[in-house]
C-alpha cells in the first residue's frame, strides 16, 4: 500500500474543498472497497477524506418518500422497519449482499460507487481496460463466468457487482450529489455508464463530486416485491443472477404496473425496461412472464463460460413473478 495522508471533513463541502485541493484524493465512507483496491495497488491515493460525518439519517417524508444520508450504513437501512415493510425487496437487496461485518461499516453511498469484482480487474499481471485504458481485456477469453450478458463491449464485460443498487434502480431512485459547482440530482438509472471504449469511466459523477444523499420515490406497490440473488454458494458470494421485482394485478388478473431490474448481467444495475412494457396490460401468468423474459433477453450475448446466465436470467425473472404474483395483494 502506497503512503497518504488523511484528514475528515465535517460536511460535504468541507469534503468537496479537501479534494479540490488534492486531485489524487478519494473520498472514504466504510472504505469496505476502496481499502482492498489500495492493498491490491488499483487504487494510489495521495490523500484520504474521511466523510464518515456526512448525514447518516433516513428520512421519512409526508408522502411516503425516503431520503436517506449517504453516510447511513447497510444495516441501518436494511434493518428500518419502514423500508422492510413499504420496500421489502430493497432490505433483502442488502442482506443478500456482503457479509453482517461488512454491512455494519460499509455505506450507502459507498455501496453506489464500488467497483467491479472482476478478477483481471484485481490483478495487475493481467491486461484491463477498466484498470488501465487501452490495454486490452483478458476477461473476455478467460474465466468469465461472472460476467456480463447486456450491453457489455469489445473492451470490458465486467459487471457491477452491487445487490442494492439492483434494488434502487427497480425503484428509480435519484442520487444527491455535491460538488466543485453546486449541488445536483441525477437518477440512479443514468448514474452508471455502459463500458463502450472507455470503461474505465464508470460513473457521470464530475471530478471531485461527493454523494450525499438517495432519494426513493413513493410506490405503493412495492409492499408486493422481491429479490432474488442465484449464486454459486449460499453466501459470500456475488450474483450470477440477480432479480428485484415489484408487481400491481388488478382485478382482472392484470398487470397494472411493474417494476423488474436484473443485477449480475450487465456494467451497471440493469432496468428491464422492456420486459415491463411487455407486461403491463397483460394477463400475470407464465406465459406472459416468460415472453417479457424474452424480450428483455434477445440482445443478449454470451462468453465461453457464461451463455448460461441467458437462459439462467430468464427463469428467474420467470419465478420471481409468479412467486410475486401468488403473494396477493
Amino acid at each position: 500500500m502506497n503512503v497518504f495522508t488523511y484528514d475528515q471533513a465535517p460536511d460535504a463541502m468541507a469534503a468537496v474543498d479537501l479534494a479540490k485541493a488534492n486531485t489524487a484524493s478519494k473520498y472514504l465512507g466504510g472504505g469496505t472497497n476502496l481499502v482492498d483496491l489500495m492493498r491490491e495497488g488499483v487504487e494510489r491515493p495521495e490523500m484520504l477524506i474521511d466523510i464518515t460525518r456526512l448525514p447518516a439519517e433516513i428520512e421519512l417524508r409526508p408522502d411516503g418518500s425516503l431520503l436517506i444520508g449517504a453516510a447511513t450504513k447497510n444495516t441501518a437501512l436494511a434493518a428500518d422497519p419502514y423500508i422492510r415493510l413499504a420496500f421489502p425487496f430493497l432490505a433483502r437487496s442488502i442482506l443478500a449482499g456482503a457479509s453482517a461485518q461488512i454491512r455494519n461499516m460499509a455505506t450507502v453511498g459507498g455501496n453506489i460507487l464500488q467497483r467491479t469484482r472482476c478478477r483481471y480487474f484485481y490483478d495487475d499481471a493481467a491486461r484491463c481496460n477498466k484498470r488501465q485504458p487501452q490495454a486490452g481485456c483478458d476477461a473476455k477469453d478467460g474465466f468469465n463466468r461472472y460476467h456480463a450478458i447486456l450491453g457489455a463491449s469489445s473492451s470490458c464485460v465486467a459487471t457491477h457487482p452491487s445487490d442494492m443498487c439492483v434494488a434502487l434502480a427497480a425503484l428509480d431512485a435519484t442520487v444527491h450529489l455535491e460538488g466543485p459547482v453546486g449541488s445536483r440530482s441525477v437518477r440512479l438509472l443514468d448514474l452508471h455508464r455502459l463500458p463502450g471504449d472507455r470503461p474505465d469511466i464508470e460513473t457521470q459523477l464530475q471530478l471531485n463530486e461527493l454523494i450525499t444523499a438517495i432519494e426513493i420515490p413513493p410506490l405503493p406497490f412495492a409492499r408486493r416485491s422481491t429479490y432474488r440473488k442465484v449464486r454459486d454458494r449460499a453466501s459470500y458470494a456475488f450474483a450470477l443472477i440477480s432479480v428485484a421485482a415489484a408487481i400491481d394485478i388488478d382485478d382482472a388478473g392484470k398487470v397494472r404496473d411493474v417494476r423488474l431490474a436484473l443485477g449480475g448481467v450487465a456494467h451497471k444495475p440493469w432496468r428491464a425496461l422492456k420486459a415491463e412494457e411487455a407486461l403491463i396490460g397483460e394477463p400475470a401468468g407464465l406465459e406472459s412472464f416468460r415472453a417479457a423474459a424474452e424480450v428483455e433477453l434477445a440482445t443478449a450475448v454470451g462468453l465461453r463460460d457464461n451463455g448460461f446466465k441467458i437462459e439462467l436470467a430468464k427463469r428467474t425473472i420467470v419465478a420471481v413473478l409468479d412467486e410475486l404474483k401468488g403473494e396477493g395483494a
